[in-house]
């Protein structure tokens, strides 16, 4: 193995090449880093301690204290009812998460909490839930929905438990077609990435060597490696890894590309995978359970499909933009109801992901990293709140409401 440069930041080099994966026309050149002489192809002992890393969901005492120990401006006193349907423990134990929950909400006296891990049922208190990935077909899209339950009734989940399987298993399967597209290049995809973000062929052929290293450490330890730690963040968490020895701005640039390949391959992904949304909601209405329709701007359709659904969330801090005229409209699509059928209630997601929270401070996403479970300002938004009188709807009625419902 080479000796690290003292430098931890590649040069550039004099060498200016075009990569044949940028525009065809007009495009600037790529200035080439005299880095690659410098990686290691084989898998190195710092390799190996990083991807052990990224893949361990062990807590050391510090990142417990990163959950547990909350900054004084992160509490909130004033909020004494806590409505949190759309958050996501990881690999965060319940306790500790329970623990950040007390800190934050000091004076709460009412709460309604219920996690929403992707294809994985999970308790809290009374209640449990789970995000599931699943096809609409009427316009031919993935969606995802919130499906809640009171926990003695999943007791005899058994057909849902084992279509959340299947499907926990084949989403896990878009991190390898994700590494496959990396490490043996479809021109198509790569050149679309690489285009889009400005990648030349230095920053293509780093990814390629180290996700090349990835998935021979999971062919070699997989059988060891937690089943939840399958998922496409293991790419990214691990190149953060890399940043001690490559420097920030090279990671970044890095990971820029590979966010943009990731979305090329989440968008191409098979949706033979997944179950149809109306199955899923079918089955969760046979067990009592209650469905909430999450990202409004990303699912649109979903909303237009008109499921059996109890509720749209129409804030998410990734959905901000149509807030008030979603509620406007669920307002008026409620009016046309008859009296038999109960009204679609107004729902804000935090969207909170706990395992953000424990990475050291600059390899967090700080988007994510800034939510907390139960923390959705919309609302207590002026603007918000007018339209919320005119539909009826408080934060205190829908927590009333959907409780009754999940425990009817």
């Amino acid at each position: 193995m080479q000796e690290k440069t003292s430098n931890p930041v590649p040069k550039a080099s004099k060498n200016i090449t075009h990569s044949p994966f940028e525009p065809s026309s007009g495009s600037a050149p790529y200035v080439t880093f005299d880095i690659m002489g410098k990686i290691p192809v084989e898998i190195t002992q710092g390799d190996y301690d990083n991807f052990d890393r990224t893949v361990s969901t062990d807590l050391s005492l510090e990142q417990i204290d990163r959950i547990v120990n909350i900054p004084p401006e992160k509490v909130c006193p004033q909020q004494d009812t806590v409505v949190a349907v759309h958050w996501h423990p990881e690999f965060i134990p319940m306790d500790l998460i329970r623990k950040r929950i007390d800190a934050i909400f000091p004076n709460r006296n009412r709460e309604l909490i219920i996690p929403t891990q992707h294809n994985v049922l999970m308790e809290y208190g009374e209640f449990a839930g789970v995000e599931v990935d699943c096809y609409s077909s009427g316009f031919n899209e993935k969606v995802q929905i919130l499906l809640h339950f009171d926990k003695s009734k999943i007791e005899s989940a058994d057909v849902l438990k084992k279509m959340l399987a299947h499907t926990f298993k084949y989403r896990a399967s878009q991190l390898f077609e994700y590494m496959h597209t990396i490490t043996r290049p479809m021109e198509d995809r790569i050149g679309k990435a690489a285009a889009a973000t400005g990648a030349g062929l230095d920053i293509v052929e780093f990814a390629r060597i180290y996700v090349c290293k990835i998935e021979k450490m999971i062919d070699q330890r997989g059988d060891l490696i937690p089943q939840e730690m399958f998922k496409n963040k293991v790419i990214r968490n691990f190149f953060d890894l890399l940043r001690s020895e490559y420097g920030d701005a090279w990671i970044d640039r890095v990971q820029t590309y590979l966010k943009a390949v990731k979305k090329i391959v989440k968008e191409n992904f098979s949706l033979k995978y997944f179950y149809r949304t109306s199955e899923v909601i079918e089955e969760a209405r046979a067990l009592g359970g209650c469905i909430i329709i999450p990202h409004p701007e990303q699912f649109w359709p979903a909303l237009l499909a008109d499921y059996d659904v109890d509720g749209w969330e129409v804030w998410n801090p990734q959905s901000m933009r149509y807030t008030e005229f979603l509620i406007s409209t669920l307002n008026t699509k409620n009016g046309h109801r008859t009296s038999s059928q109960r009204p679609i209630l107004v729902f804000m997601g935090d969207d909170t992901h706990m395992g953000e929270k424990v990475k050291e401070p600059k390899q967090q996403n700080k988007s994510k990293a800034g939510r907390e479970i139960g923390v959705q300002p919309a609302w207590d938004d002026m603007s918000i709140k007018k339209n919320l009188i005119l539909s009826n709807m408080d934060k205190s009625r829908v927590m009333d409401e959907y409780r009754a419902r999940l425990l009817g």
